[in-house]
């Protein structure tokens, strides 16, 4: 097997592998399907680009994950806003607003990203990506311990801030 043709079965296999995983967090991220693509996508192609730098196969879905999320971060480099006069901004009617259940969605998202990085990344890599605590501990260098306090304390300011926000139900059942 050539190098050319060993190199383009270990990219299939990372994208075959981690491709799902990669869309997910890109939707969590951004809330938009087009643009989770869009994201994905450009992973591929900067992951292409850099797949030499790849030694340890192991790493390779925190490398992708990494990618995405420098990419994401990206697209607020690259964006310039669009304004709106205020004249011209329709407010809808109650009848037009959304579901209870997308409410309940933006509501955990915003309260997610209001948590301090230290617990908000642990969580997200475990809820969103599946991560093991071992691999979020390998990931952030921190030991296992550390992520296991870090997920309980992320856990119960979340169930705090929903219930301040009064959301009532089964909050343990959102995860």
């Amino acid at each position: 097997m050539s190098n050319e043709s060993a190199r383009q079965l270990k990219f299939d296999q990372l994208a075959t592998a981690y491709g799902m995983d990669l869309y997910r967090f890109a939707m969590w991220l951004c809330g938009d399907d087009a643009l989770a693509k869009d994201l994905v996508q450009e992973t591929y192609l900067r992951a292409w680009k850099a797949l030499d730098k790849l030694k340890d196969d192991a790493a390779a879905k925190g490398w992708l994950l990494t990618i995405l999320r420098r990419e994401y971060a990206r697209t607020f480099e690259r964006k310039v806003p669009k304004f709106t006069d205020v004249d011209l901004v329709v407010v809808p009617e109650d009848s037009e607003l959304e579901p209870d259940d997308r409410a309940e969605i933006d509501m955990m998202r915003r309260n997610i990203l209001e948590l301090d990085s230290k617990y908000r990344e642990p969580l997200l890599m475990q809820v969103v990506m599946g991560y093991s605590c071992e691999e979020i501990s390998a990931e952030l260098g921190v030991s296992k311990s550390a992520v296991m306090t870090q997920l309980f304390r992320a856990r119960e300011q979340l169930k705090s801030r929903l219930q301040r926000d009064g959301v009532t139900g089964n909050i343990h059942g959102l995860f």
